[in-house]
């Protein structure tokens, strides 16, 4: 991290912005919050921010200025924006439609990318993401009281070098997989809708008496060259959840490049659904 100072918050949802708020705040750091009102909870205003600013998620000259009047001069970008609202209920300004006609493609890493240029060209520097929650960054090596069986491991390795390819184009970091088998692809839907297709699909492979497995193993990984400011893979209890729900027994994680939001309480659950959670 730079320099003490009024640090910028840009919250999206999830409980991944809440917790870069309260480790801001243990330090000592004055923190503004540009919450996005299609995303972000509303109980981030019971955690001591300096300010709370509500913005839409076009507004982007809103803000620069409201950064700027406050003195802001860093900032982090915490928490999910949904992948569909960018492209469906976004009403850009005039400064995000110009960058928005200027990009070649419209992938994440492309849109957050350049808004991060645009910030620093304004004198607000986007930093890591991950700077005051490093202790959550998920460690090498099984998770759980349960190892990967044979099969899921060779479902992990399968679902790696899948997951690895298709994350050099930015479709998703989540693939879901059974005996081989790459049965769900995460794209714009997030990575608890892609396991509960998965699940859905798995049902009805049951119905017409499938030969396929019916345990699925999740794969999530990072982007070869990941951008620790910005969409940087995150599970949590709802992730494993989702997991339980859709049948799911394993799940595989890249260390030191995921955030397990919920730490032990996430491993816990894990458990008491017999899933295995390993990292590599």
């Amino acid at each position: 991290m730079s320099s003490p100072g009024k640090l910028g918050l840009i919250a999206g949802n999830g409980k991944f912005p809440l917790l870069v708020l309260d480790a801001a705040r243990t330090r000592g750091i004055e923190v503004v919050v540009a919450a996005i009102r299609e995303e972000a909870f509303p109980e981030i205003e019971r955690h001591g921010a300096a300010a709370v600013h509500w913005l839409s998620l076009g507004e982007l000259s809103k803000l620069i200025e409201m950064f700027q009047r406050e003195g802001v001069r860093r900032a982090i970008m915490a928490g999910q924006v949904k992948h569909k609202q960018i492209f469906s209920s976004i009403k850009p300004d005039w400064r995000l439609a110009k960058l928005l006609l200027s990009l070649r493609t419209r992938n994440t890493d492309a849109l957050i990318g350049a808004v991060a240029g645009v910030l620093a060209e304004e004198g607000i520097t986007l930093e890591n993401s991950t700077a005051f929650l490093e202790p959550l960054l998920v460690k090498s090596g099984v998770l759980t009281r349960r190892a990967p069986d044979e099969n899921e491991r060779r479902d992990i390795a399968y679902g790696r070098e899948l997951a690895r390819h298709l994350s050099q184009y930015d479709i998703g970091q989540t693939v879901v997989v059974a005996q081989a088998a790459c049965v769900a692809v995460e794209a714009m839907e997030g990575t608890d809708a892609a396991i509960e297709r998965a699940g859905r699909l798995m049902s009805s492979f049951q119905e017409a008496a499938s030969t396929l497995a019916r345990n699925l193993t999740v794969v999530k990984v990072a982007k070869a060259k990941q951008d620790m400011r910005f969409d940087v893979p995150v599970i949590g209890l709802r992730t494993i959840e989702t997991m339980r729900q859709a049948s799911a027994t394993c799940l595989a994680l890249d260390a030191g490049k995921c955030l397990v939001l919920d730490g032990d309480a996430a491993v816990q659950a894990a458990n008491a659904a017999g899933i295995s959670i390993v990292a590599d």
